[in-house]
């Protein structure tokens, strides 16, 4: 016989058992769970209704019968029962055994079951809930929820993964005072961690520099005078702010942010140079700083146990300090307008 003919005899007259399979396997790849939640829902009794009311059985009766365990009735009895509460299906107390009707799709039915008994917790709802917000089947997050040790397995191999616990970990900081504690006191004890942050924090003050040249069109000179960025200076920093924003997320940006703050450094010195007036301005600002810092120090210093702290070279250095005050005086008095 030819193979062709006997593919015809075949479709002719399937065997009736690869039919019922074959139709088995159709509706359960049309309904997924909700072929077998129906027979939980048409052959269990819903609660408060006694064996006299009804030819449906316990849910612990199915559950021998089905030779499983009742948790596992009761699984596929709940997804049931949000469903009907949806309006997605029909309550059981208008099914009969042996009834059919027509499910919904298999794609909806992780959205109403869960497999494992850890989502009837607190937590567990928690862990579904944030599942469906991520478009993923609470089962797959409850069952690394329950794996801590697969999942910190997962980080450490594969930089994907420890990639995706970085992202999700952040978010979760948000919202967590007390885990930013523990992380920032877990940094704090770690050399190499706290290195990092030393450095990632100083390549964030520079482009932050660099950005507040580039948006805000000031700049900050070094005796701490902020003026308007001439144009050539802003678009400088633009042009370094472009550069830093395309960097890649992994990608290093210390040396970029270092050349970018050393190059606007230098055009704010040559900026103040070139302008006489600004010189003589940022000369001024600089020994004001330093006398308010100078100040400062002398009003907070007090002298009730001066007996104690007495030492002859304390007495030295003041009597210096007070010559130095004394010429610096004397040079600005000459310095000033004549009246």
């Amino acid at each position: 016989m030819a193979p062709s003919e006997e593919s015809a005899l075949r479709l002719d007259a399937p065997n009736p058992e690869v039919t019922r399979d074959a139709r088995d396997f159709g509706a359960y790849a049309r309904t997924g769970g909700w072929s077998f939640a129906l027979k939980v829902a048409r052959s269990v009794r819903p609660g408060g209704q006694s064996a006299d009311e009804t030819p449906k059985v316990s849910a612990k009766e199915f559950a021998e019968l089905a030779e499983c365990s009742p948790e596992r009735v009761m699984r596929y009895y709940k997804a049931w029962d949000k469903a009907a509460d949806d309006g997605l299906v029909p309550h059981f107390e208008g099914l009969a055994p042996g009834e059919d009707i027509e499910l919904p799709d298999a794609d909806v039915w992780h959205t109403y079951y869960v497999s494992r008994s850890s989502a009837t917790s607190e937590r567990g709802a928690a862990i579904a809930e944030a599942a469906q917000a991520e478009g993923i089947r609470p089962t797959k997050a409850l069952e690394v929820a329950e794996n801590p040790t697969a999942l910190r397995a997962a980080i450490l191999a594969d930089p994907s993964t420890a990639q995706a616990a970085r992202h999700a970990l952040l978010d979760r900081l948000k919202e967590d005072p007390a885990l930013q504690t523990e992380l920032a006191r877990d940094i704090a004890r770690t050399d190499d961690l706290k290195k990092a942050v030393a450095t990632e924090t100083r390549a964030a003050d520079r482009i932050g520099y660099v950005r507040q040249i580039a948006e805000k069109g000031q700049i900050r000179t070094p005796a701490g005078q902020t003026l308007d960025a001439p144009a050539e200076l802003r678009s400088e920093a633009e042009r370094h702010l472009s550069l830093l924003d395309e960097l890649d997320e992994g990608e290093d940006t210390g040396e970029w942010a270092t050349e970018a703050y050393d190059t606007m450094k230098n055009m704010v010195v040559e900026t103040v140079q070139a302008d006489p007036e600004l010189r003589v301005q940022e000369r001024r600002t600089k020994f004001y700083s330093s006398l308010q810092k100078a100040t400062k120090v002398f009003e907070e210093l007090t002298f009730d146990d001066a007996d104690d702290i007495y030492e002859d070279d304390m007495v030295q250095r003041l009597e210096k300090l007070q010559q130095a005050i004394g010429s610096c005086i004397a040079a600005l008095r000459s310095a000033a307008p004549q009246q």
